[in-house]
């Protein structure tokens, strides 16, 4: 007979894009979360046809295809924490803010606007959607310079500007920003606060170009540490440590920008 004892690990549901290259997206998202040790669950909501050179092309899900999954993983299985990703279009965005906002697990928000190339993953007509409906159901949102360009129109040119676009973020509702710092000159530093709380993460800035994948990870692993009962700072600090081994690790693939290594703990 098999041991009677097993425990089923914490649930993490992603909704996001689907990365055919394997280094971000969902895919990306199920091997973080199996890395640190929870069970990954995912709702897919574009289909991108991408490699190490770019997006190619994507498509939507229809609203009641991403609808049904949800209902089906949440209905059934739940999940002690959510993290979005590439939600692509404004139908997308509302089906997944209300399904999400009725139900009683932080969920970490990674505002996709483009990706490491440059290629647009949100239609513009859908930033304004993040911002009135997805951002006020956020644990946490953890988005980079880029994002919070597009998303308060706030441009950071140094770590001073860093606390004016976390006010910003935080104006549009969720309870805590993670303000990504990695595209100003210098060591890379990012902010957590939740408007009274301030937390400074400092890493050093790794020479090595395969990082693809870094953002959908980092939300990933904040997701997989508050599923496994962390508060947020703790969370964020434990998932940026993470990050980082997978960045110094981050391996070539194909002809372009390579992966981050999310097994590399285990190598």
């Amino acid at each position: 007979m098999g041991d009677m004892t097993v425990t089923t690990p914490p649930c993490v549901l992603t909704v996001a894009g689907s990365d055919s290259g394997g280094g971000a997206g969902i895919q990306a998202d199920l091997k973080t979360m199996l890395a640190l040790g929870v069970h990954g669950m995912s709702v897919i909501a574009a289909v991108t046809a991408q490699n190490s050179l770019g997006v190619q092309g994507y498509w939507e899900l229809p609203p009641e295809a991403v609808r049904a999954q949800l209902d089906s993983v949440l209905g059934d299985i739940g999940a002690r924490s959510v993290k979005t990703g590439m939600l692509a279009s404004p139908g997308l965005v509302e089906v997944v803010a209300a399904a999400l906002g009725a139900y009683p697990a932080p969920v970490v928000v990674d505002p996709v606007g483009v990706s490491k190339h440059g290629d647009p993953l949100l239609a513009p007509e859908a930033v304004e959607t993040v911002k009135t409906r997805l951002l006020p159901v956020a644990t946490v949102v953890t988005p980079n310079l880029w994002e919070v360009e597009q998303l308060t129109s706030v441009k950071v040119e140094d770590e001073d500007g860093l606390r004016r676009a976390a006010d910003a973020i935080l104006q549009l509702g969720p309870t805590w920003a993670l303000i990504k710092g990695g595209h100003l000159p210098g060591e890379p530093v990012d902010l957590l606060t939740d408007g009274t709380n301030e937390y400074r993460f400092s890493a050093p800035r790794l020479d090595n170009r395969h990082t693809h994948g870094t953002g959908c990870t980092l939300a990933s692993a904040i997701a997989s540490h508050l599923a496994l009962g962390d508060d947020v700072p703790t969370a964020v600090g434990k998932a940026k440590e993470y990050v980082t081994g997978a960045i110094a690790k981050g391996f070539p693939l194909g002809d372009g920008i390579g992966p981050v290594d999310h097994a590399w703990r285990w190598r």
